[in-house]
């Protein structure tokens, strides 16, 4: 069987935060068998329908079908967010926060999805979403999906929100943060979100906005 995480380390920190059904349809595998699966399947990139179901599974297999549709229901519910958050809070000792990396990412979505729109310089389908992550690389919140057509601050208020949220979630206080972007983020929408929260920007000068009058800070 081919696993991405320890199964002990998923039985411990995945899935106590999954759901038991309580009616209907019961799973004839262990749930932290599916977690791999789905895991394997978001580290690899392997379309759905190419899950190799059989190395994923010790004994009986689910089928592609049955892993995405728990993935869903997870997804959906808000399963996999507590699941990250309560992640991070056990582990934020491990953070470097003494800054953090602010940056958006087309991902190229050929096959369509629900934000998906045509993007100019990528001359192809994408879905859009902005990530935070500390000094070290390492990922800690990302923003709603949007289609690819918008720029970073398409909605950035919204998106903004649902960021920092996810660290108050953690409980990691936002206050303070030295918040690292490029010079796509230089707008009065950004820092003024940045303020609301107590939060410095370090934003770089974008050269369409002028320097004339600049007193904002930037390292």
């Amino acid at each position: 069987m081919y696993s991405v995480l320890d199964k002990d380390i998923i039985k411990k920190e995945i899935v106590p935060y999954l759901p038991l059904a309580k009616r209907g349809f019961q799973t004839t595998v262990p749930l932290e068998e599916i977690v791999n699966a789905i895991l394997y399947k978001l580290k690899t990139g392997v379309q759905w329908h190419q899950l190799p179901v059989k190395a994923l599974f010790k004994g009986d297999s689910l089928c592609w079908n049955s892993v995405y549709y728990h993935y869903r229901k997870w997804c959906v519910n808000g399963v996999i967010k507590k699941c990250w958050t309560s992640i991070l809070e056990k582990n934020k000792s491990k953070l470097d926060l003494s800054s953090v990396d602010f940056d958006g990412s087309h991902t190229s979505a050929i096959r369509g999805g629900e934000q998906v729109d045509y993007q100019g310089r990528k001359k192809r389908k994408t879905t859009n979403a902005l990530y935070l992550s500390d000094r070290q690389g390492l990922p800690l919140a990302i923003s709603e999906p949007v289609a690819g057509n918008h720029n970073d601050l398409y909605d950035i208020e919204v998106q903004f929100e649902v960021v920092t949220g996810t660290l108050e979630q953690a409980n990691i206080s936002v206050e303070g943060l030295f918040f690292n972007a490029d010079a796509g983020f230089d707008s009065k929408k950004f820092r003024a979100c940045c303020e609301s929260k107590e939060i410095h920007a370090n934003v770089c000068f974008n050269k369409r906005n002028g320097k004339a009058d600049r007193d904002e800070y930037f390292d």
